[in-house]
């Protein structure tokens, strides 16, 4: 199913199906980000910065190179797209002490980033008080035309709404496999985007959590695979 769907879609930014909410055309990008063109506004959720060195503190030994490959794989969207203005959906840090952890060189890449854009820093869970140090402006949410930018999704009816926090990921089954990819939920009325972050998990969009933000139950998940995103109906997708 991917693999064929992205060999026929190597130009996956102009061949890609938009997604629409509330009026607003929107790119679902298979590195696991949202391009709103006409604002020309990059959308990333739930980075999770320095992750792998808050579990190293608690004597949970992961490689401690999260940090650099999420910043490097934002780093090469920014320079293919050349966004106005990148919107992080909070949760950017893991936790308060981040920053101090995070090794020079990954500071320096945040900071370079973070001044060839306008960057907007919504304030999630784990960091209500993103840092300053790298630039930016810090907002609780961020309203642009007929969308709203936040971090835990709100009840619905939430009309506009772009968030995070949830991680969403969706399974399917072709051809005997069950393929479990990252994806934006979305039933054009809101989305939900996945984790951006290297080290952050995927909770599946049937789990219950889902269920205040999509009462119907009629929604896509547009999972992403290596090189394209692939739009499936939830009567399609299995749980965990």
């Amino acid at each position: 199913m991917f693999e064929g769907m992205e060999k026929a879609r190597d130009e996956h930014l102009h061949a890609a199906p938009a997604l629409r909410v509330c009026g607003a055309d929107l790119i679902v990008l298979p590195e696991g980000a949202v391009w709103w063109a006409a604002e020309r506004m990059l959308v990333v959720a739930d980075l999770h910065l320095e992750k792998g060195s808050a579990f190293a503190a608690r004597g949970i030994a992961l490689p401690p190179y999260d940090t650099r490959a999420t910043l490097s794989r934002l780093e090469a969207l920014m320079e293919r797209l050349r966004p106005s203005r990148l919107v992080a959906l909070g949760d950017s840090f893991h936790d308060g002490e981040a920053e101090a952890r995070m090794g020079e060189e990954d500071a320096a890449m945040l900071a370079r980033l973070t001044r060839r854009a306008d960057w907007i820093w919504i304030a999630g869970n784990h960091d209500p008080r993103p840092s300053r140090k790298f630039g930016g402006i810090v907002r609780e949410e961020l309203r642009a035309g007929p969308l709203t930018f936040r971090h835990e999704p709100q009840p619905a009816p939430a009309t506009g709404e772009i968030a995070g926090h949830l991680h969403p990921c969706a399974a399917v089954r072709v051809r005997g496999r069950r393929l479990r990819r990252r994806c934006v939920a979305s039933d054009g009325a809101r989305a939900i985007l996945p984790a951006f972050g290297a080290y952050a998990g995927g909770l599946n969009v049937l789990d219950g959590a889902y269920e205040p933000l999509f009462p119907s139950a009629v929604f896509h998940a547009w999972m992403m695979g290596a090189r394209t995103v692939v739009p499936v109906a939830a009567h399609r997708l299995e749980g965990d």
